[in-house]
């Protein structure tokens, strides 16, 4: 599916969500069809094979979609406890919950994946929401994450990867507040502007930033194997690891 299809598949199912994320964190939307297309490039490689994937904050379904629209071969349970983003997802995807191509949690994701089997999944994949969770929580979902896996199974993560030089994320970090106020001054949207200030600074604490050496050292501590960074684009950037 090119580009344009998969736009215009986006805008058609997500609608308004979709096009606000792109407003205001364009590359956040990129990493979330990063995500689907890390998937497809997996089930090109294993044709005819059913493929489960457990997706961690699943929120409004931008991720979701673009797991789903990998293949039909494809199932997902999406994860989040925030039940008013969830409820949206449910509504805009409805049409693959009917199918059974798609299930929802709404537990958190450490309790999720504790109450999963162990080797029971093909691919764990999240984008934008293991930067929110606490290191300590963290490190824990990341353990859980890798007990799930089936061997050969794979974690795909689209998120805000720190640069190690500190300098240089300021600066980039910087350019991207000033995005935000140009985009949402704009349009009016204040109140969505304090919400991503606000944000920020929680993304920005030291108990919640992923730097990236850290981080890909952290995969291969408990056990992931090719642990690799691509895509990087400022703060974002996609890791993929296998067990």
């Amino acid at each position: 599916m090119d580009d344009a299809q998969l736009e215009a598949m986006f805008s058609g199912v997500i609608g308004q969500e979709y096009q606000t994320l792109k407003l205001i964190c364009p590359l956040a939307a990129k990493m979330s069809q990063l995500v689907g297309e890390a998937i497809e490039k997996t089930l090109s490689n294993r044709p005819d094979q059913a493929l489960s994937v457990l997706e961690l904050g699943g929120g409004t379904g931008i991720t979701t979609l673009a797991i789903l629209m990998a293949g039909e071969l494809v199932s997902v349970v999406s994860v989040d406890s925030e039940a008013t983003m969830q409820n949206q997802a449910k509504q805009s995807l409805q049409k693959w919950a009917e199918q059974g191509r798609l299930n929802f949690d709404g537990r958190d994701a450490l309790t999720v994946l504790q109450n999963t089997a162990t080797a029971s999944v093909d691919i764990m994949a999240s984008a934008y929401t293991l930067h929110n969770f606490l290191d300590k929580y963290r490190a824990e979902v990341i353990s859980e994450i890798y007990r799930v896996l089936k061997p050969g199974g794979q974690f795909i993560n689209g998120d805000r990867y720190g640069l190690d030089d500190i300098s240089a994320h300021t600066r980039v970090t910087q350019n991207e507040v000033s995005g935000y106020f140009k985009a949402l001054i704009e349009i009016d949207k204040l109140d969505v502007l304090e919400h991503w200030i606000v944000h920020l600074f929680a993304d920005e604490s030291e108990n919640h930033v992923m730097r990236e050496t850290f981080s890909l050292q952290q995969l291969e501590q408990v056990g992931f194997k090719q642990v690799i960074l691509s895509n990087r684009c400022e703060v974002n950037a996609l890791v993929s690891a296998v067990k």
